[in-house]
């Protein structure tokens, strides 16, 4: 068995996404363990998670509830196929996650990941609307910098230049939205920015250049992640619902980030007072403990597909490990620690606290912008000249010397913790980042 204090003698063979491999193969940084909310190097340090993990682990490491719904799971169902055979707990997680949805969402679709989740709603919109006697509507429309995963469908209606410049032409019929990020406006506010709230009006340029009637869909993060957590202006996300309301577009919101307390709140949607025709989820569905993802619809998209005879497929689309078992159980312990502890709501009674911490690093070397909402901060440094995203990287590796992991993009730090962070925790991290910030050139 290998010893998870030893380092593999072979790195090679490992080509790992999203990272500089070069530079992390002459200096690996290994975490062997995990618990609550601290990982474990193979040197033997512990590391404040600062990130949950990946903006998944919501509920902190290793929960017992989750932990022992995996490993029952595992001895009694092990793999079920998901086309045109089902098994029980595939419907009573569903049924739960449409208990704590936003209002109106109905039904459930299961995927892997957040970019699958993102390529399924995309194809559902312009399924439907050719379900509904709509076929030219295919357009669909992004936002500059948004991310919205890696598959092809995903980068397209994204953002990120860098996750877009390498891969051809990409998807045709797709246009974007401007970002709503303003630094002169609104550089160090605390939530949601005064400014910008007309840039949604920008939709209507797009439909006026190509016409309503060739639109599917609008996609947008609630607030913006992986890009550097660029939070709405107050009033944008309603003033978009509106636009694709009154243009008959479908609203997506990608709450792959945003689900499951992020905000305070159970989702975005109920944090905004917006409802979406579909959202996007993934990573706090299972914890970010088993690969899964779901698309939670309305009623009206479901049944524009429940027509024609009953033997055929509806919807020519999913995935070998839809509604995968141990992924739903994995799931239903989640809902079940989530809802034992608060923490889809939990966010909200630490906001304060994390909002005024935070900006307390205001003034501090290089910084030129802090934000923040729910339990989400951005502190955004500003670039050494010629060399981008070097100072936030080394940012990030001092932290991770020092005991804290943190996430970086571009010259952005941004930070995620476990909701159920507390507040001598917070305290923990950003004097962690406030000692890093005083050692980076």
């Amino acid at each position: 068995m290998y010893h998870k204090n030893v380092a593999p003698n072979d790195l090679n063979a490992f080509w790992m996404p999203f990272t500089s491999n070069r530079q992390f193969k002459k200096s690996p940084r290994m975490l062997v363990s995990a618990k609550n909310m601290h990982y474990q190097t193979s040197d033997g340090r512990e590391i404040l998670d600062g990130t949950a993990g990946l903006w998944c682990v919501n509920a902190g490491h290793c929960r017992p509830r989750i932990t022992q719904a995996i490993q029952a799971q595992a001895a009694e169902l092990d793999y079920a196929p998901a086309f045109q055979m089902g098994h029980p707990i595939a419907f009573e997680f569903a049924n739960r996650l449409i208990d704590i949805a936003p209002s109106g969402m109905e039904h459930v679709f299961y995927t892997n990941s957040g970019s699958e989740s993102v390529e399924t709603a995309l194809k559902m919109a312009i399924a439907y609307h050719r379900a509904k006697g709509n076929g030219s509507r295919t357009r669909l429309i992004g936002r500059e910098r948004g991310y919205h995963g890696v598959n092809f469908g995903g980068i397209s209606v994204g953002g990120i230049v860098n996750n877009r410049k390498m891969f051809g032409s990409l998807l045709t019929g797709v246009d974007h939205l401007p970002h709503t990020h303003n630094l002169a406006k609104n550089a160090f506010t605390k939530g949601e920015p005064e400014h910008g709230a007309e840039l949604a009006d920008e939709l209507e340029r797009i439909v006026a250049l190509h016409d309503a009637s060739t639109i599917a869909a609008v996609i947008v993060e609630p607030v913006a992640g992986s890009t550097g957590v660029l939070i709405p202006p107050k009033g944008y996300l309603q003033r978009l619902r509106e636009i694709c309301t009154k243009h008959g577009i479908l609203l997506i919101f990608d709450e792959v980030i945003t689900g499951f307390g992020r905000l305070g709140a159970p989702f975005a949607a109920d944090y905004f007072g917006v409802t979406p025709d579909i959202i996007t989820t993934a990573k706090g569905v299972t914890n970010g403990v088993v690969p899964m993802g779901a698309v939670f619809v309305t009623k009206d998209i479901h049944d524009a597909f429940m027509n024609g005879p009953e033997h055929m497929i509806e919807f020519f689309h999913g995935y070998t490990y839809s509604g995968n078992p141990i992924a739903c159980a994995a799931g239903l312990g989640t809902l079940d620690t989530y809802k034992e502890e608060g923490l889809l709501t939990r966010g909200s009674e630490l906001a304060d606290h994390w909002q005024e911490t935070l900006h307390s690093l205001a003034g501090e070397p290089h910084v030129i912008d802090i934000r923040n909402i729910g339990l989400i901060g951005a502190i955004e440094l500003e670039p050494i000249k010629g060399e981008p995203t070097k100072r936030a990287f080394s940012a990030f590796l001092k932290a991770y010397e020092r005991g804290a992991l943190i996430r970086t993009t571009g010259d952005i730090i941004a930070l995620s913790p476990p909701l159920i962070i507390t507040k001598g925790q917070i305290n923990e991290l950003i004097d962690h980042l406030r000692e890093v910030l005083r050692m980076i050139d």
